[in-house]
This record gives C-alpha cells, structure tokens and sequence, in this order.
C-alpha cells in the first residue's frame, strides 16, 4: 500500500528532489532552523508533525536537515521516508545523558554502536543482531570532534523508550529489571543514554544507508549519585558543529572514491 499523495512521503511531506543525499537529524524540529543556518542558500521544504525538513547547500553539495520526534518509532518513520526520497547519508544530532563515570556536561559523545533497550528494532531485525553505526560516519565525526578540539568519547550508548524510566526507574513497576540492567550497562563501559540511535543503526542497517550518531552530553546522574562535579549544559551547538563539519568531510572523500 502506497501512502505518498502527489509524490510526496505521508509523514515528511517531502518528494524525490527536496532533500540532499546528505541528511542531518536532530529531534526537536525548534533545532532545525538552528542547523539549516550553517547551510549556503537554505530552505524550508516542509512543516508536517514532528518532521521539519530544510534543505541548502555544504560545499556545493545539497544537503538537508530533517526532526525526527522523540525515540525510535519517529525517527524510523523520518529514516524510511528520507531514503525513498533519495537521502543516503544520515547523521543524527542530539542531546544524552553521560552514564559513564569520565563522561561530563558539555563533552560530545560519538555513537560507535547502540544497545537495544527499546521496542522499533524488534520489527526489524532479531534481538541477536546489533545496532552498529556505519564507520565512515563515525570516522568523519571523531576527526571533526578532534579538529575542533572538542572533549569526546566514543563508544556504545544506551537506548531506551521510557525517558522518565532511566530518570526514575525505582518508581516503576519493572524497577527490578530497568536498575539490574542499569548496573549491568555501567560495568560494560556503556557511555551514555538516549532514546533514538539503535532504531536508526539497524533500520539503516536494513535500508543500506549510512548512518551516525554524535550527542552533547548536558548532565551525568552517575556523576552526580556520587557527588562529582556534574556541570548541566544545554547548548548544542557543539554536536551540531562536530555534525556540519563531519558531513563535509564525508562529501569530500566521496567525490574522491
């Protein structure tokens, strides 16, 4: 069954020729705006839910900006949508929280793979198979964090569906298995906790694309149980920086494969 209507993609409201083959992600649609800025000659190309799409130009290179909503049902939705209008490149931007005990507010945190502690995977692929973030993207992001001379980490993080289940897990009737599997998280050297990037990894993984992860840190509850300094930072634009300058590099070694 076909849901597109004049050719455009039921959710995203965009067609073939409206976005790059370039694609940054943020969750909140407010942010789009904000990463379109560092676009040549962007424009908004659609408005429709939680999806807000912009389209400029990165070196020439047409390039785009798509929210995807909160957690892995959205995001794959924006994912699925994107590729069939042409996109095939994908890094997602956003905010997480640090699990890891040397991970701080304000550092960035480059996804190398993600565990899949939610739900949208499960109707793609088997719980055996991992959410692994494609290694050009990652390569392309940690050499942006290094340029900028910005303090990253890169490693797994955790995904999950319940924001307030991480944030107050013994509240909830399942608090005997969301603080085991906390615990168990930590002792394998997991970095930090979000809610999108493993449906991302592994609807990529199906659809052939490439697709990343980089995050601001704003906050570390571990850091803070055990009363360390835990700066709280909101800002941005260091994820979206490590982001912009990422995607210009992987549109450079393109031209040159």
């Amino acid at each position: 069954m076909k849901y597109a209507q004049d050719g455009l993609q039921y959710h995203i409201a965009v067609k073939e020729g409206d976005v790059g083959e370039y694609v940054i992600l943020p969750g909140d649609p407010k942010r789009c705006k904000k990463i379109a800025a560092y676009f040549d000659d962007a424009q908004l190309v659609a408005d429709n839910r939680e999806y807000v799409t912009y389209t400029g130009y990165l070196n020439g290179v047409k390039v785009s900006v798509t929210s995807t909503g909160i957690g892995g049902a959205s995001a794959s939705i924006a994912l699925e949508e994107l590729v069939k209008a042409g996109a095939k490149t994908f890094v997602r931007i956003g905010t997480c929280g640090g699990m890891d005990i040397n991970v701080k507010g304000g550092d960035v945190v480059i996804a190398t793979g993600a565990i899949r502690m939610e739900g949208t995977t499960k109707e793609y692929a088997p719980i055996e198979f991992p959410a692994v973030a494609n290694l050009d993207v990652v390569n392309s992001l940690v050499e942006s964090a290094k340029k900028l001379n910005y303090t990253y980490h890169a490693g797994i993080v955790q995904c999950k569906d319940s924001f307030y289940g991480q944030h107050e897990p013994e509240k909830m009737p399942v608090s005997y298995e969301l603080e085991n599997k906390w615990k168990a998280w930590l002792k394998l050297g997991c970095l930090a906790s979000e809610m999108e990037s493993a449906a991302l990894f592994v609807v990529g993984s199906y659809l052939r694309v490439r697709v990343g992860s980089v995050f601001l840190v704003v906050a570390n509850q571990e850091r803070e149980k055990q009363g360390l300094d835990n700066p709280v930072i909101h800002d941005t634009d260091m994820a979206i920086k490590v982001a912009v300058e990422a995607i210009k590099t992987l549109i450079k070694n393109d031209n040159k494969a």
